[in-house]
């Protein structure tokens, strides 16, 4: 059943990381336009990552002994809120240290967790996703790739699709079927630790709407792992992949991804006086933050205390993603209103914002599959 959220506050020395955190940023990206800042989430600056890293804030929460940071979950929270509010390119290191890390060292075995780990933490080892598929849509447990298990090591053909960065990527975790069929659904399926320098491993780029090519279409073609590729038991991937998806969806994540384009419209108003309805919109954006903001912590206070709240990140990640897309068509409509010029970089960052905006539902479960989730969380299915 879902709990209720209770209010949390941040611990002080978790808020203390705040302000050398903002300094950082400040000099970091002093530089960058508005409309990079707006593409934060899908942002891809390798050496970005890595002055982050020299800071010891790539990893923040996992162990000392694999070259974490040994915080808690409400550094991180404080650490990602900065970094999104301020339009920071997270893209390199942000799945790497999110949920690929804690994935092996929750279920990898020791060589992976010593080899790895300490890479991620210095932005040395970048990953992708492996789960979807073509033609398979939502229905992760349709999966077709294979691995076979030969002599030589994992034998791995077939696809996935919408592979964030794959082609910039160092490593995958891919989930693969290894036994059975694919209308075996959730059984037979593992998941396999890939070098995306092997042979036989092939990214090509997506062009999405915008313009960008973060997406990528990766193709295994005979591709040889070694037989210490396999992450954790064989036939254990559905639930291995699970408990992935839930460390992707209980952070801050999905409430920030329009904050440059918030500070972009705040900046306009106040520059040229706001009118009583654009206070009034400015006020509902800004409570919409506040609240969401107040059950993204409740569910890091869940995670401090070392549980696995599936089902209220599952609650966030749906109410926030669902406000995130509200939000260009809100400005938008304002816009079409006012009668003096619009600044370049604002109609910029929106129109990002606009045309990225139905993939916030999608990345992380779908809105039908979380809404599936929620209803099992409370008895309904």
């Amino acid at each position: 059943m879902l709990d209720t959220m209770e209010l949390t506050a941040i611990p002080p020395e978790d808020e203390a990381l705040r302000e050398p955190i903002r300094a950082f940023l400040a000099e970091q990206l002093k530089s960058m336009s508005t409309e990079r800042k707006a593409r934060s989430w899908m942002g891809f600056d390798a050496d970005f990552s890595k002055a982050l890293a020299a800071k010891g804030w790539v990893g923040i929460t996992l162990p000392k002994e694999y070259g974490g940071g040994g915080r808690s979950h409400f550094a991180r929270f404080v650490l990602v809120e900065e970094l999104l509010a301020a339009g920071a390119p997270v893209a390199g290191h942000w799945v790497s240290e999110r949920q690929s890390a804690p994935l092996l060292l929750k279920f990898g075995n020791e060589q992976q967790r010593r080899k790895i780990v300490p890479e991620v933490c210095r932005g040395e080892a970048f990953f992708c996703i492996g789960m979807s598929e073509p033609d398979s849509g939502s229905d992760l447990a349709s999966v077709r790739t294979r691995a076979d298990l030969t002599p030589e090591g994992w034998r791995v053909n077939g696809s996935k699709i919408w592979t964030t960065h794959g082609r910039r990527a160092h490593y995958m975790i891919a989930l693969v079927r290894t036994s059975g069929t694919p209308e075996d659904r959730n059984k037979g399926l593992s998941q396999l630790l890939i070098d995306m320098r092997t042979p036989g491993v092939t990214a090509r780029p997506i062009r999405d709407v915008s313009g960008d090519e973060h997406f990528s279409e990766v193709h295994f073609d005979n591709a040889l792992l070694p037989a210490d590729a396999l992450i954790g038991q064989e036939g254990q991937g559905w639930a291995q992949v699970n408990a992935e998806l839930a460390f992707e969806r209980s952070g801050p994540e999905r409430i920030y991804s329009c904050m440059a384009l918030i500070d972009a419209w705040l900046d306009f108003i106040r520059a040229k006086g706001p009118t009583d309805a654009e206070a009034e919109l400015a006020g509902r954006l800004l409570a919409n933050v506040s609240a969401l903001r107040n059950l993204s912590l409740a569910v890091t206070a869940r995670l401090a205390r070392g549980e696995s709240p599936v089902n209220e990140a599952s609650v966030v990640k749906e109410l926030g993603t669902t406000w995130e897309q509200s939000i260009p068509g809100m400005i938008t409509d304002h816009l079409a209103s006012v009668e003096v010029p619009v600044p370049g970089e604002l109609l910029a960052a929106l129109q990002y914002a606009a045309a990225m905006s139905p993939s916030y539902s999608l990345r992380g479960g779908t809105r039908e599959i979380l809404r599936g989730i929620i209803a099992r969380g409370m008895g309904l299915r």
